[in-house]
């Protein structure tokens, strides 16, 4: 998995951490590529290929509480006022590593929608049948 970026800096030990747990680690961005003070990736040990397509469910449940809690902390600490989760998977999605993981982006006061860091745009893709009915279990 060396070629995995996250898969590397988990087994460096050489991420800004935040939180190293036994199946989810939580570690800011390179400097200069946060969206807001406080932005924080988390992401499960084990390596997966499709983000959220192919993760192991334990490893979301555990990934979700993490990004919870951190979530929590920048409310209580940082005085941010919500947050965004983000997430792409799969190579359709514009994703830029190949393992899952969650931004956690804390929201501030004046922030603006402007720089509510999701896509702006519409797909034009059309579907031959209602969504409901393809997606409903």
């Amino acid at each position: 998995m060396d070629a995995c970026v996250f898969c590397g800096l988990i087994s460096a030990d050489s991420a800004r951490w935040i939180a190293k747990e036994n199946a989810a680690v939580a570690f800011l961005p390179l400097p200069g590529e946060e969206i807001a003070p406080g932005h924080t990736l988390v992401v499960p040990r084990r390596h997966t290929t499709a983000g959220l397509l192919d993760a192991q469910p334990g490893d979301l449940t555990l990934v979700m509480d993490l990004a919870q809690r951190i979530a929590q902390k920048m409310v209580e600490r940082l005085g941010a006022t919500g947050v965004c989760l983000l997430n792409a998977s799969g190579p359709g999605s514009g994703r830029s590593v190949d393992h899952l993981h969650l931004h956690v982006v804390p929201r501030y006061p004046g922030d603006g929608d402007d720089s509510l860091p999701w896509p702006t745009g519409r797909s034009r893709h059309r579907l031959a049948v209602d969504p409901q009915v393809l997606l409903s279990t």
